[in-house]
């Protein structure tokens, strides 16, 4: 009996791992995308995904931007949702405890405009329990200190916050942006200052304006919002290239635009350890879910053995 007969009939390994945190498969779900996470518990067994990673959370509750929030694109949607939440402490007393109730590990994702901010709201996590597994830093956000730019346009901004997230006590994964020529050196700030992972990539900055109404169509106004879904998925995978082939023993976790199983393996053959799923989930709530089923089916027709194997194996 050939190695290929033996894969098909006993299986194949899903499991992966990003830094220090052992997941049972490489997909997620993507922050900001699934309220807090426990909604998706209607839909599939939360338990079923290598984590469910929540919406990005500020030491402080935040209202957000006005309405309207969302405007869909031939590819995708445009949002200025503005980081809405109910601050840490909140979180968790009424929004972690059903999540977990699910069995699903958790990945908290965190948010500020000041270091101070990053800093408050990683302090704040050290207690949340161990189903907690790991931070995901998000760094594209406004900097209030160092101007308009967000700190993931910043190599110095990018060290100052990951370095200022160390008191959560656990893995942190830094959340960078692809509107940035400098992705590659920010990317390596971040290792440099303790992030354990990347996660590439938030948003692309983008804009719509109603020609009849000659106004902008999100309430942010010039403010504009970030571009999501299918439209970005070729960005995602760049950054996930360009990002594994200079540091290629950093763990990347890589986002946007995953729709399909297809999609998940093409970012894992750029150089990613696991995936997330996002946008997708607006008109599907089940779509981490089915793109995990579709992951299995693909590595079974392609005979794949173990699903690290996948990590970086584009041709050069």
């Amino acid at each position: 009996m050939t190695l290929r007969a033996v894969t098909r009939r006993v299986g194949f390994e899903l499991g992966t791992r990003v830094g220090s945190v052992d997941l049972p498969n490489p997909v997620m779900t993507a922050a900001g995308t699934s309220g807090h996470g426990a909604e998706l518990a209607h839909y599939f067994d939360l338990s079923s995904l290598g984590a469910v990673v929540v919406k990005s959370l500020s030491a402080e509750p935040c209202a957000g931007n006005p309405p309207p929030r969302l405007h869909e694109t031939p590819a995708g949607m445009l949002n200025s949702v503005g980081l809405q939440g109910p601050g840490v402490e909140v979180w968790l007393e009424r929004e972690l405890p059903a999540l977990l109730a699910s069995g699903a590990r958790v990945v908290a994702s965190i948010w500020g405009q000041t270091v101070d901010d990053y800093a408050k709201a990683a302090a704040m996590l050290a207690q949340a329990p161990e189903q907690v597994v790991a931070v995901e830093v998000n760094l594209s956000c406004p900097n209030r200190e160092g101007g308009r730019h967000l700190f993931a346009h910043s190599r110095s901004a990018t060290r100052e916050a990951i370095s200022a997230t160390v008191a959560c006590g656990r893995p942190r994964w830094a959340k960078l942006s692809p509107n940035t020529a400098d992705l590659v050196q920010v990317a390596g700030a971040a290792l440099d200052a303790g992030a354990e992972a990347l996660t590439l990539v938030n948003t692309v900055m983008g804009m719509a304006i109603d020609p009849v109404r000659r106004r902008f169509r999100l309430g942010a106004g010039a403010g504009g919002g970030g571009l999501s879904g299918p439209a970005i998925h070729p960005v995602a995978v760049r950054a996930v290239h360009e990002c594994h082939k200079a540091f290629p023993d950093a763990p990347i976790v890589g986002v946007g635009g995953v729709t399909t199983g297809v999609d998940a393996v093409e970012l894992m053959m750029a150089g990613a350890h696991a995936v997330q799923v996002g946008t997708a989930t607006f008109a599907e709530p089940r779509a981490a879910a089915r793109v995990l089923e579709e992951v299995k089916r693909w590595c079974q027709r392609h005979d794949v053995g173990r699903i690290v194997d996948l990590i970086g194996a584009v041709e050069p």
